[in-house]
């Protein structure tokens, strides 16, 4: 195999989409502008938490398939996998996808594929990659191919999900969707389903917008039940038992770079019509407000020192992106509370303390902000008595409430009684 791809963008999707495509043999020039990331590319080195990413990119690089440039180069297939996220508004940021396809488009040449794998509004492949392309004076569709491919990845499972997952291309034309479903069939075992780009580029935004709407509910009924005094644990554990109602977790927002804004994406396109998806993004953001209001509950004296366990968007991963944990900090400080903040997968967050007994020493109270696996084993005996007080607030359902009461702990659990 002797085909050339050019992978703009090595975040969390690019780079193990780079080093996936280099270990089944293409050659492989992942580019980004963020040095860090290309000084350990270069390495064999890996900068984000991903099991079994960092072996994989080693072999690749020692092996000369993957290299890490700053800019573009010729390729016969270029992929787009840059940042999509919202702006202040809630409408969907382009630039990155914009100035992604213009620095390749001096490098397109006949024959060559473009795809698209950020997660974008409908019409984006139609309506921004297109157009762009087009200043290359080549017939899209005849002389380039171009298309729309999205991840289906769960951060801490990407290269398994890469492989096992079933993935939907949607081309510009027939012709194009074949040939970008034959570049991913090198790897994914999955089934590749071929359509339009704009039913691709809608999957997409429905499978996340389902998943925060169902969240939604549930942490709807979980402001219901603490309205009426109701444990939304028990209710829906209770109401899972039917065979056709699965409820998620309530917890203390919903984040990422995915949940949290991808709805966002089909509210922008019809803003009249998307009145379920917005009601459920806004009570999602609702929730890091909804936690201030049950510290406040819970804090009775002077001493204001909270201690917050896990700030990434969800269990043992880096990823911070959108975490409502991030929001609720923000809040609590902005109501003059000092919070020292302990998470082991987070290097280099402002404030982030690295000794766990050092982060709890004098605090009033301690909030499970991440159900990361190793706050399982924290020896919370050791932990209490270097607080002032004895509090925690779980947020994820996460810890045992008699274990903890017998050690001396007052245990509150989000929407329980």
């Amino acid at each position: 195999m002797n085909k050339k791809i050019c992978v703009v963008g090595l975040g969390y999707i690019g780079l193990p989409t780079a080093a996936m495509l280099a270990n089944c043999g293409y050659d492989v020039v992942g580019v980004d502008t963020n040095k860090e990331v290309l000084d350990n590319l270069n390495k064999g080195k890996i900068i984000i938490e991903e099991p079994y990413l960092d072996d994989l990119v080693k072999k690749v690089v020692i092996n000369k398939k993957l290299i890490g440039l700053n800019t573009p180069c010729e390729a016969d297939i270029f992929i787009i996998a840059v940042p999509t996220p919202i702006n202040e508004n809630k409408r969907a940021d382009m630039r990155y996808v914009i100035n992604a396809t213009n620095s390749i488009v001096s490098y397109v040449k006949k024959g060559d594929i473009v795809i698209l794998e950020s997660t974008s509004p409908v019409g984006t492949t139609t309506e921004i990659i297109k157009p762009i392309l087009e200043k290359t004076d080549l017939e899209i569709g005849k002389d380039i191919y171009v298309g729309y491919c999205p991840e289906r990845v769960l951060p801490g499972k990407i290269l398994k999900e890469l492989v096992e997952n079933h993935r939907v291309v949607g081309g510009i034309n027939e012709e194009s969707a074949i040939k970008i479903a034959k570049i991913y069939k090198s790897f994914v075992k999955g089934h590749i389903y071929t359509t339009d780009t704009k039913t691709a580029e809608m999957t997409k935004l429905v499978e996340n917008t389902f998943r925060d709407v169902n969240i939604a509910l549930s942490n709807e009924l979980l402001k219901i039940c603490d309205n009426i005094n109701i444990n939304v644990w028990d209710v829906i554990e209770y109401s899972n038992k039917h065979p056709r109602v699965n409820l998620l977790n309530p917890g203390p927002g919903v984040g990422g770079h995915c949940l949290a804004v991808d709805p966002w994406f089909l509210v922008e396109s019809s803003p009249n019509l998307s009145n379920i998806i917005k009601l459920s993004r806004i009570t999602n953001d609702s929730m890091p407000s909804y936690m201030f209001y049950s510290v406040e509950k819970l804090i009775k004296n002077t001493n204001k020192k909270i201690t917050i366990l896990g700030i990434t968007y969800k269990p043992d991963v880096d990823d911070i992106r959108e975490s409502p944990i991030i929001e609720l900090i923000k809040i609590l400080k902005e109501n003059n509370y000092e919070i020292s903040i302990y998470d082991p997968y987070v290097k280099n967050y402002p404030g982030i303390e690295n000794n766990l007994m050092k982060c709890v020493q004098g605090s009033e109270l301690l909030i499970i902000g991440v159900n990361h696996n190793v706050f399982k084993d924290i020896n919370y005996e050791k932990v209490l008595k270097a607080m002032e007080g004895n509090l925690i607030l779980d947020t994820r359902n996460s810890l045992d409430k008699e274990e903890l009461e017998k050690i001396g702990f007052v245990y509150k659990l989000i929407g329980s009684k």
